[in-house]
């Protein structure tokens, strides 16, 4: 079982008073300096999809996580099934 600081907590949503681009937030390696901002701007966006990547290779699925924004933003219609399954080796287990 993983225990909390074992993964990521991350949102992608969409910004709808900007630029209309899909963006990631990683909630849990947000600091006091960004914090505020960051979440603010996720929660004035439309919400996309959330979940969790393992912290053990993180930075595979953060790259992962980028390609899949930058389709999405050049107009790919991904869904979040989608999603879920390109992230599915990054996503910790659910337990009971």
């Amino acid at each position: 079982m993983l225990m909390e600081a074992d993964k990521v907590m991350f949102e992608i949503y969409r910004e709808t008073a900007y630029t209309g681009k899909y963006r990631v937030v990683y909630f849990t390696e947000l600091n006091e300096a960004n914090k505020e901002y960051e979440i603010n701007r996720a929660l004035s966006g439309e919400h996309f999809y959330d979940g969790f990547i393992k912290n053990f290779r993180k930075e595979e699925a953060k790259d992962r996580i980028d390609a899949l924004l930058k389709r999405m933003n050049e107009g790919e219609k991904l869904t979040p099934a989608d999603i879920e399954r390109e992230l599915a080796p990054y996503t910790p287990e659910l337990s009971n």
